[in-house]
């Protein structure tokens, strides 16, 4: 009886604290919204958003170590112009039909002293995976002063060319390169 105790106690000790530490969350989908900006036949820029979106982070400050776990509603988009937005959501672009979800899943964490500066992972649009590194542009954990939560906040961003996910619709007058930019808060879990 006391060896498969003592045996237990020992493989505790044995594990590294930071076994312990992680830190989960869960992205706050009233106050995270994913948005983009491309070049409009060459007169301006188009800003979009994305309405729902989903997740989770992992956090161990100590290890400098962390994982992200996003899933963006492909129906949700959102640029201000409903006829714009059907086109979006066809298979022109988005096709959400067939593709109901954008996701990005880290693959590693980068910190600088106890805060992440960058996250690589797998971006996936349209059924097409590709690599992606978001810069961490601002981060920030504390207690939110209206719920009196743990949370976490950070804004990320990437440059993708769009054509790398098979979205090629009114090339090359309407940019293939794009600002994806991850503005998150996520409540500890």
């Amino acid at each position: 009886m006391l060896k498969p105790l003592f045996t237990a106690l020992l493989i505790s000790v044995a594990l590294p604290v930071s076994a312990f530490a992680a830190d989960s969350y869960i992205v706050d989908s009233y106050h995270t919204f994913p948005h983009f900006s491309i070049n409009h036949l060459g007169f301006s820029t188009l800003q979009g958003r994305f309405d729902k979106t989903s997740g989770t982070v992992t956090l161990d400050r100590a290890a400098k170590t962390g994982s992200v776990n996003i899933s963006i509603e492909t129906g949700s988009v959102s640029t201000g112009y409903v006829k714009r937005d059907e086109h979006l959501k066809s298979p022109d672009f988005f096709n959400a039909a067939e593709f109901p979800m954008i996701t990005y899943k880290s693959t590693a964490m980068h910190f600088k002293g106890d805060k992440p500066v960058s996250v690589d992972g797998n971006l996936t649009i349209m059924g097409v995976t590709k690599p992606v590194t978001l810069t961490i542009d601002a981060f920030n954990c504390g207690t939110n002063p209206m719920n009196k939560k743990d949370e976490c906040g950070a804004g990320a961003s990437a440059q993708i060319k769009r054509s790398d996910f098979g979205v090629k619709y009114g090339l090359p007058v309407i940019g293939d390169d794009v600002k994806l930019v991850f503005e998150i808060e996520a409540i500890k879990n």
